[in-house]
């Protein structure tokens, strides 16, 4: 070998050397939000990819966006599959009627879309409303396995007549299906009244994870879609006009492509699960009573999707709308879900959430607690009061426990 070869790889060496403690390292398994669920065949993988660059995809006005809208893209909602930050909060108005809850629909109600393409106006919250609710974007990831549970699992939780008298009731959110709606009568099961049980959204306002993200394409993004073909307008500048382009504005096989990625978004992984105050946590969360809402494993149903298909799941909720009580009314009635009433959100994935969320923790549906001892302040006076009351019983280093137990999720 002459010296000049010597050289070239000394330098070579030392180059490696240099990046290694310039760059940081790979982050581990747990630390990562947005992977497929492993096990997917090569052929699910490459669909999996197409609707990660769909999601990922920042729309512009010449194919579909607005003209009045949130976001330009699924990923700047949700960033990384995370947790939403308060920058981008969805807000929600409406106010009382004289035939019930007047969604405002003629003043650009029930969702807000404050920005605009050029040569439109986006819309502002009217003088007239009497309720506002701002919602965070969630996590998406593990929807797939939310999707995959049975009916009869969801309705089994149910207690509305609070027959056990722990003060815990937990009812369903009925919801009439829409046109556009697609069932697969293995896992969704409709009742007398020809209603279906909704699991997505803050409000379970959404039957199936096709129907969350059609609602989210248009009212988000202004994309119309094969099954909402009318597009978004500002009733507030008293003009129909919408953008020139021709409807729908995203096809079918595209909404697949994207269904089909969030179905295989992995669920949050566990950390530091075997940790002695994790494992105390856990058990003083379960004394306290906090998994009568936030059941800790769910077993999934048969699946088309082989991965999906009759798992033990670990996702903390019950799919169940409660009444939290004043501190979290909203007075927005979705469904048949009232202003206290939320479905139990799914806590895997909460120690991940400052991740997505710049560092800093915005909890509950609106983003106000920063911490978990807030969130338990949120939850005194509804149906979680037992749980919160027994929380704030609790010794400095028992919370602690708890807190380290829900980080871990």
């Amino acid at each position: 070998m002459n010296r000049t070869v010597l050289i070239v790889c000394a330098l070579l060496f030392f180059a490696a050397m240099a990046c290694q403690k310039i760059m940081p390292g790979a982050p581990g398994p747990g630390e990562v939000v947005a992977e497929p669920i492993s096990g997917l065949t090569s052929a699910q993988l490459n669909k999996h990819i197409l609707g990660d660059e769909i999601f990922a995809k920042i729309y512009t006005p010449e194919e579909g966006l607005g003209p009045i809208f949130v976001q330009a893209s699924c990923e700047g909602c949700h960033i990384g599959d995370g947790k939403g930050h308060p920058i981008n909060i969805v807000t929600r108005f409406g106010k009382t009627g004289t035939g019930g809850f007047d969604y405002m629909e003629d003043e650009g109600g029930a969702q807000l879309q404050p920005r605009s393409i050029d040569g439109f106006q986006g819309e502002v919250v009217p003088g007239s409303h009497m309720f506002r609710t701002d919602r965070l974007p969630p996590l998406v990831t593990g929807l797939g396995f939310l999707a995959a549970i049975h009916d009869s699992t969801i309705l089994n939780f149910t207690d509305s007549l609070d027959a056990d008298g722990d003060g815990v009731k937990g009812t369903v959110n009925y919801l009439e299906p829409e046109l556009y709606t697609i069932y697969n009568s293995d896992i969704h099961i409709i009742n007398s009244q020809g209603k279906y049980v909704g699991r997505f959204g803050k409000k379970a306002k959404e039957i199936t994870l096709q129907d969350q993200i059609v609602f989210a394409l248009l009212e988000d993004i202004g994309l119309t879609t094969d099954q909402e073909v009318n597009d978004l307008f500002n009733p507030q500048t008293g003009s129909l006009a919408t953008d020139d382009v021709a409807d729908p504005e995203i096809g079918s096989g595209t909404v697949d492509n994207l269904l089909f990625y969030l179905r295989t978004l992995k669920a949050p992984t566990r950390r530091n699960e075997t940790a002695a105050d994790v494992i105390l946590g856990e058990a003083l969360f379960e004394q306290i009573g906090c998994i009568k809402c936030h059941i800790p494993s769910i077993t999934t149903a048969k699946s088309d999707i082989e991965v999906l298909s009759e798992v033990e799941i670990h996702p903390y909720t019950d799919l169940l709308l409660h009444d939290m009580g004043p501190a979290l009314d909203d007075g927005f009635p979705e469904g048949s879900a009232k202003g206290s009433q939320w479905r139990t959100p799914p806590l895997w994935g909460l120690g991940l959430a400052a991740e997505s969320q710049g560092g800093s923790m915005y909890l509950l549906h609106h983003g106000q607690a920063s911490d978990i001892n807030d969130v338990m302040s949120y939850h005194l006076g509804g149906e979680a009061n037992s749980a919160a009351s027994g929380y704030f019983e609790l010794s400095s280093s028992e919370k602690d426990q708890i807190i380290k137990f829900l980080m871990s999720l």
